[in-house]
């Protein structure tokens, strides 16, 4: 067996504990209750900044714990977040331009 397919089984051995998966699932609904709760208030255009930052966090735990990205190699993450607040800053930016235009 190569180092590679060891990497791999070594990580498919170890035991899974739920503990992880629900403390991140109870997060997830909290920041959902959060969420709404801050779109229900009129706090302007902060609304969105803070909508949009509980999202930008939601989607990271669903990354790193259920799409098991906490156990890929350091160098796949280097890239990929980078990538992400990227295409997040874009969206933000098209979300700002969206709502100005409109009043």
């Amino acid at each position: 067996m190569n180092a590679a397919h060891a990497e791999i089984a070594s990580v498919h051995e170890q035991p899974a504990s739920i503990r992880p998966y629900i403390a991140v699932w109870i997060t997830l609904l909290v920041l959902t209750g959060v969420t709404v709760t801050g779109a229900r208030l009129n706090l302007g255009t902060v609304t969105i900044i803070v909508v949009l930052t509980i999202a930008a966090i939601k989607s990271v735990l669903v990354l790193l714990y259920f799409m098991h990205l906490r156990h890929e190699k350091r160098l796949l993450l280097k890239l990929l977040i980078p990538g992400t607040l990227v295409l997040l800053a874009i969206f933000i930016g098209l979300t700002y331009a969206d709502v100005i235009t409109r009043q």
